[in-house]
């Protein structure tokens, strides 16, 4: 049952994701990433779209955090507020790419599978080791992710091909 909700939750995200990156709040968003002086000075709301996505991604991480509760029966917040998930989440995105919205999805599959089959095969220690060795490998090998690595590999091929 808890898996159907996650995944019911991961779709509706990706689902939010995608509306918001089409619209007018993800055109804004992304010129204030590129330039929050620019994106002021030419009309867009700065400090609404900055409160816009912060109440998004934190409505979106309570629904996805709420089950948590529900499949370890309680809630404990030396849990809740560790480090190691906190490295883990931005790992998943650094790793799969920021670029596209399936870059997270994509580096949550790899990493995810990754970490239990560690657990599984050798123990739940190594996971933190591993995480790190794939964060460093990425960042250094591959800025942009999963999804940079693969357009830049399309890339060098068309330009062989041409």
């Amino acid at each position: 049952m808890l898996f159907f909700v996650q995944a019911l939750l991961v779709v509706l995200a990706v689902a939010i994701s995608r509306y918001i990156q089409n619209s007018r709040i993800g055109r804004g968003l992304q010129a204030l990433r590129d330039d929050e002086l620019a994106a002021e000075c030419t009309g867009v709301p700065t400090l609404r779209l900055k409160l816009i996505a912060c109440v998004i991604s934190g409505a979106l991480m309570c629904a996805v955090g709420a089950p948590a509760a529900m499949y370890l029966q309680y809630a404990d917040p030396g849990s809740a507020f560790n480090l190691n998930y906190s490295v883990t989440t931005l790992a998943m995105s650094l790793i799969g790419g920021t670029a596209h919205w399936s870059g997270p999805i994509i580096g949550a599959i790899l990493l995810g599978t990754t970490q239990q089959f560690l657990t599984v095969t050798i123990s739940s220690e190594v996971n933190v080791l591993v995480l790190g060795v794939m964060l460093v490998l990425f960042v250094v090998g591959a800025p942009e992710g999963i999804i940079g690595l693969v357009r830049k590999l399309r890339g060098n091929r068309k330009e062989g091909e041409a």
